[in-house]
């Protein structure tokens, strides 16, 4: 008989466990909280308007990536897929001109060298930097043990890029942010990297992201979070996968030290092995005694949340000759709760129909920052719709002001604060994500604790900062400790 295998959480790691257990040889059953399954990686409709609230670009999206393999392993992308990857990347608007960054770092020198050639040495510096760690990927390896039908190995280019991008690491952490900006002679260029960046990580984030893109990857795949989840359960259930959505479990059963099944909504599921993709940050209520490893107190002690209050509007104006991705300073920021917001970065879904009805406009924009205890006083203190439409209608005034053409056309507001995520998809503090703070590192944590067999554990948390391709490798690797501890043969990709 095939071993039963109970998944908690429907997000990408939960489906992805799900589809390679069931290759495996497993009978999977993934038990979701919500309606639909996806976690973070959703859209939602709001009258014509539908906002995209997941998915903004795709690590692995690009066909020469390991990861893309895996996306396409799980159903998730293939060659009916299309992928767009605009140009350019991102605008800003800088006193009613453009800067540019674009996808093609050669392009993007260009650019700012013809509109700032004063800054020739800076921006060949920020432009080198950006080649030396465009070809760092996030390889796809194995389990040490794990028998598997093909060897996953981590090739040598890679490991060169590694040692390469290594020494830039250590040249660009020592290198202050402002000290940086301040080299700058262009406000425009100063402005722009100071939008993209924070004090905290510095530059090095932004410069990931444009490595990312300079090599080719990270586009957006047709449709958005939706249809990507959907392709994903379809390929899970096409095998005799079980997907059970409106089921939280309460409990996951251990007798003798090993896992015999869950509890949820009332009702005892066995099983041979549970994999938790929930949240890590937030799962001691699934274990009557408190789980005890090395590893998950690091996790407690250094984990910082990435959170925001996400606003998104629909627009009865077309706002197809603006770029998709926008950014602008303000004229006076916007205060609130304990933040303050100098910049607004829009996502405008003018151009897609699959979002934006025709002659109308979906646009997105998120405010980061721990506001979580800000939200739950204010629910606590019946003024959480009020506080609600109050950030709403400061991100509107804002802009009106920047684009006088949708003043007055707004016809559907939504906010969505850390309450909501969490609600929704039962994340720690409604964070989606884990802040990289200078010396925490990108350490993976094991999908396994000493002394409890039969549980594995996948998800966001697994490796910093998190995001999509860590949801599909740690469900990948859920399932090849499954496979190594049951003397299962795991088979790989193709």
């Amino acid at each position: 008989m095939k071993k039963k295998v109970i998944i908690i959480g429907g997000g990408i790691a939960g489906l992805s466990a799900g589809v390679y257990a069931q290759k495996c040889g497993f009978d999977v059953t993934i038990l979701e909280s919500h309606s639909i399954a996806g976690g973070n990686c959703t859209s939602w409709r709001r009258g014509e308007y539908l906002f995209e609230g997941g998915m903004h670009w795709l690590t692995g999206s690009g066909k020469e990536e390991a990861l893309y393999k895996s996306w396409c392993y799980i159903g998730a992308l293939g060659d009916n897929v299309v992928v767009h990857n605009d140009e350019p990347f991102i605008e800003y608007i800088h006193n009613g001109k453009s800067v540019y960054i674009y996808r093609d770092v050669n392009k993007t020198e260009r650019h700012l060298l013809d509109i700032s050639p004063e800054d020739a040495k800076q921006i060949h510096w920020l432009c080198d930097k950006i080649r030396s760690i465009k070809n760092l990927s996030m390889p796809i390896t194995d389990v040490r043990g794990v028998k598997v039908t093909k060897k996953m190995k981590m090739p040598l280019s890679l490991l060169f890029s590694a040692m390469s991008s290594l020494r830039v690491i250590k040249e660009v952490t020592k290198l202050s942010r402002e000290a940086f900006i301040s080299s700058i002679q262009h406000t425009g260029i100063q402005e722009l990297i100071r939008a993209f960046s924070d004090d905290v990580g510095g530059i090095l984030p932004m410069l990931f992201t444009f490595g990312t893109l300079a090599r080719g990857d990270g586009g957006f795949p047709e449709g958005g979070s939706l249809p990507f989840v959907n392709r994903i359960v379809k390929t899970f259930t096409a095998m005799g996968g079980e997907l059970l959505c409106n089921t939280r479990a309460d409990k996951v059963l251990i007798e003798n030290g090993k896992a015999v099944g869950v509890i949820a909504c009332g009702k005892k599921l066995s099983a041979d092995a549970v994999i938790v993709t929930a949240d890590t940050m937030a799962i001691d209520h699934l274990f009557d005694v408190p789980l005890k490893a090395k590893w998950l107190n690091k996790m407690k002690e250094v984990t910082s949340p990435t959170m925001g209050i996400f606003i998104s509007l629909g627009i009865n104006s077309d706002l197809k000759k603006y770029n998709k991705s926008l950014t602008f300073k303000l004229k006076m920021p916007i205060k609130f709760s304990n933040q303050r917001y100098d910049y607004l970065s829009i996502y405008n879904y003018a151009n897609n129909s699959a979002y934006s009805p025709n002659g109308k406009s979906a646009v997105t924009l998120m405010l980061g920052g721990d506001t979580y205890d800000f939200w739950k006083k204010a629910k606590k203190e019946n003024c959480y719709e009020d506080e609600k439409k109050n950030i709403a209608d400061a991100v509107v005034t804002a802009l009106s002001a920047q684009f006088p053409e949708i003043r007055g056309n707004i016809e559907i507001v939504d906010v969505a604060t850390p309450l909501t995520y969490e609600r929704y998809c039962a994340n720690w503090k409604g964070s989606w994500m884990t802040d990289m703070k200078p010396g925490k590192g990108m350490k993976k944590y094991p999908a396994v604790i000493k002394g409890i067999k039969g549980v594995y554990f996948a998800g966001h948390r697994m490796m910093p900062p998190g995001g999509l391709p860590v949801a599909l490798v740690s469900g990948r690797e859920a399932v090849q400790y499954l496979c190594r501890d049951t003397n299962t043969l795991f088979v790989s990709e193709d």
